[in-house]
Parts: C-alpha cells; structure tokens; sequence
C-alpha cells in the first residue's frame, strides 16, 4: 500500500475512533474526515460532492416527508393502537409489539415508527400491568429487525445499494434482501420473546409521565359521528390511563360520576379528566376527542395549525379576579382555555366560570404566534409551548395510509424507480395536507442526509487509494484463497463490530469496498458479501448509542449498557453465524465470469 492508502486508513480510523466516544456528532466527524482526504488530494472536490446526486439521497429524505405524514395525521398511532389488543402474558404483549412495529419498519423509517409507539407502550404496560423495561428494548430491537426486509426499510440498504451499483452490478429489488432479512427477522424476534424475560431486569424507568407536580382539570368532548360513539369506556381505551383519569360525564346537563367501565359513550358526552400534563396532551391525540369548551369552536386558525401552550397568570394581568367568560378571554388573546391548575387544587366549575387568579397556571389552544406575542407580556409570568402538541389530523389517515400503500406497490412492481416513488408519496402527503411544509422540513434528518453523503466521499477514497484492496489483500492472505465462508465470516464480524461501535452508515460505507475487494480477490460473486454485510450494518443490538432507537428507549426504560450486551450480544452473534450459512445459499459463491 502507498501513503495514499495509509493516509486513508488512518483517517478512517481518526472517524471511527471519534465515533465511538460519541461527544462529536457524527455529521461533523464524516465532514471534517472527508475534508482532510480532499486537503491531501485523495478525493477531488468534485469526487466528495458527488454523494450529493446519490439516488438513496433523495430516497431516504423523500421517506422522512412520507412518515411525517403518517405521523401526523395519527395514521401510525391508530395502526399501533389497534393491533396491540389485551396481552394475556408478557411474551405475548412482547409478540404483539414486535410482529406489527417489524412490519411497520420494513416500509417507513425506523426513528419515527418507535417514537410514536413509545407513548402508547407506557400507556399500555401500565393498563395490563406489563413491565416497561421489558417492553421497550423489545421495540427497538424489532424496529432494526425490520427494517432488514426490504430495500427501504433502513437508510443503510440504500446507500449500499448505491455502492453496489457503482461497483458495475445491478441494483437490487424492492424484496430481495427479504430472502435473508426475514428469516434473520423471525429468529431475532423469536430469540427476544424467549429471553427477554430472563436477560433483562423488570427496572423502574428513569422518567416518568406522573412525576410532574401540576394537575389539570379537563373536558373533553365525543364528537358526533366519532369511533368511540356506542363504545364503552373499557372498550374506547379511556380506563386505567396512564397519569390521567376519568372522573365524571357530563350528558345533556346529567353528571354520572364514578363512572363504570362498562358505560357506553353517547355523541356529546362531555368527559372530565384529571391529570398531568403529558397524559392531558396524549387524550387530546384521541380520534373523536375534541377539547369542550365553546370558546376553542370559535378561534379563527384551523386546529391542525393549533399548538398547547401554557401560560401563568401574573399579579398585572388585567383578567386577574375575572372569570374567563367575563374577561373575554379568547377575544383579548385569541386563544381558548382548556384547562387550569391551580396549587394542586381540583376546580370542580366548568372552565368558563373560573376565575383567574395570579399564579393560574393555564392550559392554552392557540396558534403558535400567541408564543410570539405574549412571550415579553406583563399579562403572563411565563409562556411556553408544549413540544408534540400538534393536533393529528385524523380524517386524513386513510389517505396517509393509501399514499404509503400505493408507493410500495408501484415500486415492488417496476412501475417506478426507487427516488420517483418516495418523492410522488412526499408531494402528494403535502397535497392532500397529510402534512404542512414546515412539519415536512422539521422531519427530515439533515444530520442522517450529511452523513450519508459524506459517507460515499470515504468510500470512494477507500476504493481509490488502496486502502480496500489492501485491507483485501490482508484478509485473504489471512484466510486463504479457497475458504470464501471464513472470508465472509471475517467481513460480517468486522461490519457487526463496527455497527456497534460507530453507526450504521459510516460501518456500511467503510466496509462495502472491502467486501467487494475481498471477493474478487477470491474471485467469487460480489452480492453474498454484500447483503452480510447489508444485515451486520443494519442490525446494532449490543449497544445503546449504536442506533438511534437504541438511545431513544435508554432513558424511558431505565436501562444500563449492561442490558443492552446481555440481550443484544448473543443474538448478534447468532445471527452472524445465520447470515453466513444462509447468505451463499441465496446468493452462490458463483466464480466471476461463469
């Protein structure tokens, strides 16, 4: 190897290193990498842009726009919701979890499909009395599972299929890699239903929706028309909420308090509610629940552009001794009351006779300019607005859902490429308002794009320099010329090992050229060696910061690295050894040119 390709190395190894530690973000590490392979001449300027053009580019950030869509119309909420039923024992409230999120993930981006279902898994553990922390590992594991199905299912299968072209072989269909990703899939959720219990601790979480100390008072109401007309409140999912809890209806002006779990709601009902306020922003997500007060009927922006704020009254505050019907206050500030906290005290009036008194903490529905506008006033101590606030636009599910479906088809049958599809899915989620532009700008995962790019830019160099072939060259000498599994075995391990320790992109761009190298050394077909190192790149199960998904049930389930190597380490390495048996079966080690 010249300088050229030790220089590669060993800037490789300087991104590597950095992304292990993780106190660099990894956009920033894959920027300054490439930077100094273009100071010293390894890759020209144009060379590093050109990951820019790469298809799987527009693909994975057309997919971004796609689950905004899902996502804010409820679509996924609702799919999540109907499929989770009534657990009789843990393994099957892990079964019920894992099957239908593998599925999801195969088709959308893996980061949203485990951010919304995380909400309604506490929910959910906590009305069947299942443990949290047995349940969210499970998620995340089944998210990366899944994605191992199809060629959209991770940002990872596209980009090493855009490596795969470049290196002179055809791109691959929407379902191949699902020869092998869905036996791995099935093994992997297998292996988790029946371990899981013994290999992971039943631990309190780190963060709790109770633990805030304000309690509101809210009404909602059952809108004529609604799903939860004629079903009772067992039926509709309104008993043993999470941090939240019903405590009398209103119908035609007759309270029915201590209400039954078997009462059926009426169109009208109006429901009181008790809790904090996370839970309080989760019922206001409820399809056919909208809050009751007249006052929110008469704002003038539409509710899909309505955001929850929360506003304390100060001692100047004009409306101070008023009730809020009497100081207009929606006139005065175009924003809708829909809850008051007040020290912990429950306030048993409707919340158009409340009046106000310094230090109300209110619960506001208003456009996000009502942040903007009273943010410096003297009328409020403190004004905030409530992250993941956003009202679902549920009348547009079925659409949501229809756009998805119909992409899938279209590209599973060659009627159109790969970017064609995903960026007609994103247009017409923004057509049919399934999603705002600002919703859609917010969703895609700039940092995810740049890496990525950057990620081709190191590849390149790798092929370029020498760097891959001699890594190449080493490995054969190391393994011999006539053993191809044990050369695969090789390549998979470095790629899982890799994957735990940095990402997944930065382990697949790193490794694809070497993989490649290493087959045409040996002279065998380039495509086994590939689709392992597709599944080790996708699959990160022994480490939190590994995948993003991995990070973002760390906290909620109150785990430790220790359970993440306990569950995730052994199923690695079974299905290192799955991959490498079953790989050349699907894809013979064929001589190169026969």
């Amino acid at each position: 190897m010249g300088w050229e390709a030790w220089y590669t190395l060993a800037v490789t190894a300087l991104i590597v290193g950095t992304l292990a530690f993780g106190r660099v973000g990894a956009d920033i590490v894959f920027v300054g990498g490439v930077t100094l392979l273009i100071a010293a001449g390894i890759i020209s300027e144009e060379e590093a842009l050109q990951g820019l053009s790469e298809s799987s580019l527009v693909t994975i950030g057309a997919l971004f726009v796609v689950a905004a869509g899902l996502q804010e119309t409820g679509a996924m909420a609702f799919l999540s919701q109907y499929v989770l039923g009534k657990p009789s024992t843990e393994r099957a409230a892990q079964a019920r979890i894992m099957l239908p999120v593998a599925i999801m993930s195969a088709f959308l981006n893996n980061t949203p499909v485990v951010a919304v279902m995380m909400p309604v898994i506490g929910d959910w553990s906590k009305k069947y009395g299942q443990s949290v922390s047995r349940l969210l590992l499970p998620l995340s594991y089944a998210a990366i599972l899944g994605g191992t199905c199809t060629l959209i299912g991770t940002s990872t299968n596209m980009v090493i299929n855009d490596l795969l072209i470049q290196a002179g072989n055809p791109g691959l269909g929407m379902f191949e890699i699902a020869w092998l990703g869905l036996p791995v899939s099935l093994i992997g959720i297998a292996y988790v239903i029946l371990f899981c219990g013994r290999l992971l601790p039943d631990r309190r979480p780190a963060i709790s929706h109770g633990d805030d100390a304000r309690e509101y008072t809210i009404e909602l109401l059952v809108e004529p028309g609604s799903p939860l007309v004629g079903r009772t409140i067992e039926e509709a999912g309104l008993r043993h909420l999470q941090g939240v809890y019903l405590i009398e209806i209103d119908r035609s002006g007759h309270v029915l308090p201590a209400v039954s779990p078997q009462e059926r709601l009426q169109a009208n009902d109006r429901l009181v509610f008790v809790g904090v306020i996370d839970s309080v922003i989760d019922l206001q997500k409820i399809r056919g629940l909208q809050p009751a007060p007249d006052q929110v009927f008469q704002l003038k922006s539409p509710r899909s552009e309505r955001r929850l704020l929360e506003a304390v009254v100060s001692t100047s505050c004009p409306l101070v001794g008023k009730t809020i019907r009497e100081g207009r206050f929606r006139t005065v500030y175009n924003a809708a009351v829909i809850a008051v906290a007040r020290n912990g005290q429950r306030l048993e009036k409707k919340i158009g006779d409340i009046s106000l008194w310094p230090g109300d903490t209110l619960l506001l529905e208003a456009h996000p300019s009502f942040l903007e506008r009273q943010k410096n006033s003297r009328d409020f101590f403190l004004v905030s607005m409530l992250e993941d606030s956003a009202q679902p636009r549920h009348e547009r599910a079925w659409i949501a859902l229809g756009i998805l479906a119909a992409m899938v088809t279209v590209v599973s049958l060659d009627f159109m490429t790969m970017p064609l599809a995903p960026m007609l899915a994103a247009g017409l989620m923004l057509i049919f308002r399934c999603c705002g532009g600002s919703d859609a700008r917010r969703a895609v995962d700039w940092q995810v794009l740049i890496v990525i790019a950057a990620g081709f830019a190191l590849s390149k160099a790798m092929a370029s320099s020498g760097a891959a072939e001699g890594v190449s060259d080493m490995l054969v000498k190391a393994v011999g010329n006539n053993h191809p599994y044990l050369a695969l075995a090789a390549i998979y391990f470095i790629a899982m090992v890799f994957t735990n320790l940095i990402t997944n992109v930065a382990a697949a761009v790193i490794i694809v050229p070497i993989a490649i190298k290493t087959a045409n050394d040996i002279g065998v077909s380039q495509l086994p060696f590939v689709m392992a190192v597709m599944v080790a790149a996708s699959i990160a199960l022994a480490t939190p910061m590994s995948y993003q998904t991995n990070l973002m049930v760390y906290g909620p389930g109150g785990y430790r690295l220790t359970d993440y190597v306990k569950l995730g380490a052994p199923l690695s390495l079974i299905l290192w050894i799955v991959t490498v048996l079953l790989a050349p079966q699907i894809w013979p080690f064929n001589p190169l040119g026969g």
